[in-house]
């Protein structure tokens, strides 16, 4: 059964909600935080990317950039710009895109549940982003970022979902890439939390490291509590919960830098004896089904397919289109052997387009560039539920949460 709880957010003022919902703290740099938020002290980046109000020349993981963010939320709070709800309370966050609608619950998660595997993981995390992280939440002593579960859809807990996306709207505002956030006050919070409780499971769709780290400081301060008793709120962390059938996932391109010492011809004839490879008829060439890939090398685009022999069909990850191009391409002929350090290779979200594919090959000598059709949400549950994970860089959401619209104090 899932635990939900309810909490006090910390939340921004109806009118400054949009200068302060940020962009996640992981997907622009220091350098893009610092432009975008320039003429906005209201921006939440000043508490997930504080280095942005220190000199350029101190280290991101400085102890000083975690001291600027506790003072940045003391600041914004002491300043009214972000306010405590007086009584625990759920919400419904719901989002908007291009035709696209996910409304997810907006509540804390045991940490229990994350360590014994009710929350499923599909990642492995890097220490040192989950170090950051874990200074980050013991600096601020709140989760400042939620992380992003998703359950297999339900029709019960569906339904509390979809009637309380309607009643006690709390802010409605469209964001610069043209999505539409609503978030609402859950009215019923006892039907909602009976509904979950008949939730078998939770996933961690994205944000691994925010998780992990809310347990490593649930960990710390626990060791620290003689009166602990397991009712305290760094027991829970934030996150927003969607049903697993309203995700959407893009595509998550991959780009080499060379060919590993080959010719486009040497190159093309070792990936045509794990793959069928013709010219793609239109460019750029999407994929358009699973086992099926995009290739674009020396101003063409071909049109890769898998063979049988490159992948297990029953295995929930070497089925998988993501290990299929680094098991039978990626690391036997590009030599990549580890995709998570290797420098030779970036991965670039669907967001970008194709074209960025392009623009980045032709900038080489010899790079290569494969486009790739979007894991499913149905392989990220199965490769969770097997216990297993995936590999780097296989899933990229849309649209994303926004950063500040809740804080949970710890």
């Amino acid at each position: 059964m899932a635990t939900v709880k309810g909490f006090k957010a910390v939340r921004p003022k109806e009118e400054l909600v949009e200068k302060v919902a940020s962009k996640p703290y992981d997907v622009l740099s220091s350098e893009e935080a610092r432009e975008e938020t320039k003429g906005n002290p209201y921006s939440f980046l000043h508490v997930v990317k504080p280095e942005i109000d220190l000199d350029p020349s101190v280290n991101v993981y400085d102890e000083s950039v975690y001291q600027k963010a506790a003072e940045n939320l003391s600041a914004m709070i002491d300043r009214g710009y972000l306010v405590r709800d007086r009584e625990e309370s759920l919400y419904i966050y719901r989002q908007e895109w291009k035709g696209h609608v996910q409304e997810g619950l907006v509540a804390c998660f045991s940490v229990d549940e994350y360590q014994t595997s009710k929350i499923r993981k599909h990642e492995f995390t890097r220490q040192k982003k989950e170090d950051d992280r874990v200074k980050n939440i013991l600096a601020t002593n709140a989760n400042t970022g939620p992380v992003f579960l998703a359950y297999r859809s339900e029709e019960g807990a569906d339904a509390e979902l979809k009637r309380e996306a309607g009643d006690g709207k709390l802010y409605a505002f469209t964001d610069e890439f043209d999505v539409k956030h609503t978030v609402y006050r859950v009215q019923d919070t006892r039907a909602v939390k009976e509904a979950f409780e008949q939730v078998p499971a939770l996933y961690i769709a994205d944000g691994h490291h925010r998780a992990a780290s809310a347990s490593r400081v649930r960990d710390i301060k626990k060791e620290k509590n003689p009166s602990h008793d397991g009712t305290e709120e760094y027991n829970f962390f934030l996150a927003v919960l969607f049903p697993h059938d309203q995700l959407k996932i893009l595509d998550y391109n991959r780009f080499v830098k060379d060919l590993n010492g080959l010719t486009k011809e040497q190159f093309l004839k070792s990936a045509g004896e794990r793959f069928d490879i013709e010219k793609a008829d239109e460019t750029p060439f999407k994929p358009s089904k699973l086992h099926e890939f995009g290739m674009y090398i020396g101003g063409e685009w071909y049109k890769l397919t898998s063979k049988p022999e490159t992948f297990i069909k029953d295995d929930p990850v070497a089925s998988l289109d993501v290990a299929i191009l680094q098991e039978n391409l990626l690391g036997p002929v590009l030599g990549i052997g580890d995709p998570r350090t290797d420098e030779r290779i970036d991965f670039i979200g669907g967001i970008r387009g194709l074209k960025e594919l392009e623009r980045r090959v032709d900038e080489t000598e010899n790079g290569v560039a494969f486009s790739m059709y979007p894991t499913e949400m149905e392989q990220l549950l199965n490769v969770a539920d097997a216990g297993k994970t995936m590999p780097p860089k296989s899933t990229w959401f849309e649209p994303k949460l926004r950063s500040g619209l809740f804080v949970h104090l710890l």
